[in-house]
């Protein structure tokens, strides 16, 4: 099972992103309290959201090489302007979007130790992050998302959702090279109840 922790080298690159002033290490309070227990989940998203509804799809909006953010460079320990392998999807269940994942990795890393990223097309990312052994996990980061944040304009032109948004997100390290996974939750995942048991994968 995939484990969370950190080594020296991604503890670095995260000071380095949380000196972004959106991310913190504590879940946001106030109006997002309701979405704690999904923000804390260490296990498998993909499984949890399959657990919990009769149908699960994944919906890719774009998947493609461009710039990053600053945010994102640093957090990665890319140079400003650098490109990378940018993959946005919508998570449904039973048709109905709840969790708007993004993902990051640097452009290097797709021809090495991610290589399966590429390829992924509709397959969830957890399928790949959640069976792998050599796969570690680094230590969430929060973020209350509003409309300033270039994320959660990706958001609305998709969902036409506007108002703030709870994301959180982590580094995933493989053979020292990382990738960045933002999951962003809707407000229909507070609707869904466990209704199958969760598995790892």
């Amino acid at each position: 099972m995939l484990s969370m922790k950190r080594t020296p080298s991604t503890f670095k690159l995260f000071q380095a992103g949380l000196q972004a002033p959106s991310w913190h290490a504590i879940a946001p309070r106030g109006a997002l309290r309701a979405y704690y227990d999904w923000m804390a989940h260490v296990g498998s998203l993909t499984a949890r959201l399959r657990a919990s509804s009769q149908r699960f799809s994944v919906q890719v909006l774009r998947q493609q090489l461009q710039t990053v953010s600053a945010e994102e460079a640093a957090t990665l320990g890319l140079r400003r302007g650098a490109q990378a392998w940018v993959r946005e999807v919508l998570l449904h269940c039973d048709g109905r979007p709840v969790v708007f994942a993004h993902s990051v990795v640097p452009q290097k890393s797709v021809r090495g130790a991610w290589h399966l990223f590429a390829g992924l097309g509709a397959r969830p990312l957890g399928e790949i992050l959640f069976s792998d052994p050599l796969i570690t996990r680094c230590a969430f980061q929060f973020a209350r998302l509003d409309a300033r944040h270039h994320l959660h304009r990706h958001i609305a032109v998709a969902t036409g959702i506007s108002h703030n948004l709870a994301a959180r997100r982590s580094l995933f390290i493989k053979r020292q090279q990382p990738m960045l996974l933002v999951e962003v939750f809707l407000p229909e995942v507070l609707q869904l109840k466990p209704i199958a048991p969760v598995r790892s994968t």
